[in-house]
């Protein structure tokens, strides 16, 4: 590679590992469901209208009307992601001779805990507050591999803070709103090849908060039925951070020169309708239909503090739906039964899928259960697992399109990935 060409992989690595800083998640894309552990045995089924516990103020606010007159929630939710990579046609860097590997299994264990608290101010105005992670997860690449210069390690956390309101008009209707201040952060690295001097590695690390909101409705049609409509505001966040290089010998600083950058981040507005059922005594039927305007990431561009641009990675993700489907049995006074199923699918086409992402469609297949110690003292675990469907991968490593592909590279293969999720939860009314 010939020396000029250096700094322009240098820039353009660090745009490709902020565009896919999102990693495999529960739901599909990078966003998470998981919430609370009360829902996971039920696939998130009905989570708009069940309004089961105070992690209500999440899924539909106006929820909390339903609940006791004071109710704290604690979950903590398991995610383990796992998608391994299958090679068959991928082209190491013009010169980069000898590169192997297929990365290893990139998902690993991560843990999102939640917090909710509701409180009666009168029999018909409540308040509460919600705290937990809508976005995020992480991946890591054993190294080398042969899309070490598409991504080595990719890390995203997001904290949550949800206070509410919820009033209740007359028997029928009841509405919940909330304002959301959400932080973000991200740590990505990957390789960059520096021709005969060898591997360097570009890491970058950036954070930012934001503010958006959220509204619902439930209306109770008899005292079997509610339907609840939800919907939850896009936050657009502004990322500031800064790039670092470590250079194999002979690369001076200037060829990948170090410094501060920005990008933003469209993170997407969901809208749900839910509906949950009685049948009697032992059994509630829950359904829910919820649509993700992923359609806003387009693309991401990424700037130096200068103004200067590093690079701009087009992404076109396609606005997505999701079809769930929950059942409850009431054993006895003390334990209930969940099941669930859900179809989730991906924003990301084809064309668009990357290292850091290797996301497609995927059905869910749910279990749980609750166990009351007393009435005022629930206890929920749950399970699921998703079955993800494989997805091809053609993937430069490079946003420079005007870069000969030799001299870019490209990862092409296929990824087999699947998620296991498991969920505890402790309800306390007092």
């Amino acid at each position: 590679m010939t020396r000029n060409l250096r700094p322009t992989f240098a820039a353009a690595s660090l745009g490709v590992a902020l565009a896919g800083a999102w990693s495999t998640a529960g739901a599909a894309g990078f966003a998470l469901l998981e919430q609370n552990a009360s829902g996971l045995g039920n696939a998130y089924a009905g989570q708009a209208a069940s309004a089961q516990d105070a992690s209500t103020i999440f899924f539909n606010p106006a929820g909390m009307t339903s609940l006791p007159d004071r109710q704290v929630v604690l979950s903590g939710v398991g995610i383990r992601p796992s998608a391994t990579f299958s090679n068959s046609a991928s082209t190491p860097p013009l010169g980069r001779a000898g590169l192997s590997g297929t990365g290893g299994d990139a998902g690993s264990w991560a843990f999102l805990p939640g917090l909710y608290a509701a409180f009666a101010i009168t029999n018909d105005l409540r308040v509460g507050i919600g705290v937990n992670s809508p976005f995020g997860l992480k991946t890591d690449y054993e190294t080398p591999w042969l899309g070490q210069y598409q991504a080595l390690h990719s890390k995203l956390e997001t904290v949550n803070v949800n206070p509410s309101i919820a009033y209740r008009l007359n028997n029928v209707v009841s509405l919940g709103a909330g304002v959301n201040w959400q932080r973000a952060k991200a740590e990505l690295s990957q390789a960059v090849y520096f021709g005969a001097a060898g591997d360097g590695v570009a890491n970058i690390e950036g954070d930012s908060d934001a503010w958006g909101w959220n509204v619902g409705a439930m209306f109770q049609l008899s005292d079997d039925m509610r339907v609840g409509v939800a919907y939850r505001s896009n936050v657009k966040q502004d990322l500031d951070g800064t790039v670092t290089f470590s250079r194999p010998p002979g690369i001076p600083s200037a060829l990948a020169p170090d410094g501060d950058i920005s990008a933003s981040v469209n993170l997407p507005e969901t809208a749900s309708v839910s509906v949950f059922q009685k049948f009697g005594d032992k059994w509630d039927l829950m359904g829910d239909i919820t649509w993700t305007h992923w359609s806003r990431f387009k693309d991401l561009t990424i700037t130096r503090s200068t103004g200067a641009l590093l690079s701009t990675q087009p992404e076109n993700w396609d606005d997505s739906w999701r079809f769930s489907l929950g059942l409850n049995y009431h054993a006895n006074e003390k334990l209930t039964l969940r099941f669930g199923t859900a179809y989730d699918q991906t924003p990301v086409p084809d064309a668009n899928r990357t290292a850091r992402i290797p996301d497609n469609d995927r059905i869910w297949a749910s279990i749980g259960l609750q166990y009351a110690f007393t009435p005022a003292l629930l206890i929920d675990v749950g399970y699921s697992h998703l079955f993800v469907k494989n997805g091809s991968i053609n993937q430069p490593n490079s946003g420079i399109t005007a870069l000969p592909a030799a001299a870019r590279g490209s990862l092409v293969g296929d990824y087999d990935s699947s998620v296991d999720i498991v969920g505890l939860q402790l309800t306390w009314s007092f």
